[in-house]
């Protein structure tokens, strides 16, 4: 418990660091990159055995530089993001019976889902580093509420096969641990009414309720792959996949949901 208390606090500062310590990119590109970079190394261990590991890294490393150069491809990663986790919907949900997308097809899969979730948090951190700090806590507070509220009232199980510790009493849970969040943030920082309280609230339930899929999919992977851990690098936590797979679901769908709102001139940066 120690031991993933001080890692928890180690990432906390790092992040916060790269964050807020600079109106430029000079910290958080390069925490990006190295994390994407990681997190690719990760996704090769949960795919069938690569010859070349390394390649699919470098490839994913470099769509992600370039496409964070080219914002106008941004869109297209969220969009392409948001139709795998469609799908990923069903396949979580008829494992281990159905396991045909299990195969070579995972690589494209991964390269979409990483690099559309880096550019999701670096247009998130353009808007406000606050934005990108918003997905992260109002993720992690649904996920505490899930926990603590499973543990306790726990019995229907939300998809025993692939995360039987996760509950719909638990999920419920989430839910209003994170609407919390949502009504302190939205109408006591952002003073939000009307349309745009609940455009964003509903955004919010949407993002909560698409983390916990990106946490099934990573554990219906590790499943699939036999394996406990996407990594080790974070002493008590495993790799940064396992830290970071609510996030890869969470912050494209919102990415994609807050330029809607900006358009819509219901939300600004």
């Amino acid at each position: 418990m120690w031991q993933r208390i001080r890692t928890a606090v180690v990432l906390i500062i790092i992040v916060g660091i790269a964050l807020f310590a600079s109106q430029t990119p000079i910290f958080f590109a390069p925490l990006l990159a190295i994390g994407v970079t990681i997190a690719a190394h990760e996704w090769t261990k949960l795919m069938p055995k690569w010859r070349q590991p390394t390649i699919f890294v470098l490839i994913v490393l470099a769509l992600t530089l370039i496409s964070l150069v080219f914002p106008m491809t941004w869109v297209l990663w969220w969009i392409a993001s948001l139709i795998i986790w469609l799908m990923a919907l069903s396949w979580v949900s008829k494992f281990p019976t159905h396991t045909s997308w299990y195969g070579r097809r995972l690589s494209a899969m991964g390269m979409v889902i990483l690099v559309a979730s880096i550019t999701a948090m670096f247009f998130l951190w353009q808007q406000s580093p606050w934005w990108l700090m918003y997905v992260f806590l109002l993720v992690w507070c649904a996920d505490s509420g899930a926990y603590f509220v499973g543990r306790k009232l726990g019995k229907r199980k939300m998809a025993p096969n692939v995360s039987p510790n996760k509950s719909m009493e638990g999920l419920a849970g989430g839910v209003v641990t994170g609407l919390l969040v949502v009504i302190g943030i939205s109408v006591f920082m952002l003073q939000l009414s009307g349309t745009a309280l609940l455009s964003f609230a509903a955004l919010s339930v949407v993002t909560i309720l698409i983390s916990v899929l990106g946490d099934l999919f990573e554990s219906m992977l590790k499943r699939r792959a036999k394996v406990k851990d996407s990594g080790t690098i974070l002493p008590g936590h495993g790799g940064v996949l396992d830290r970071i797979d609510s996030l890869l679901s969470a912050t494209p769908i919102f990415a994609l949901g807050f330029l809607g709102l900006q358009q819509l001139g219901l939300l600004i940066g």
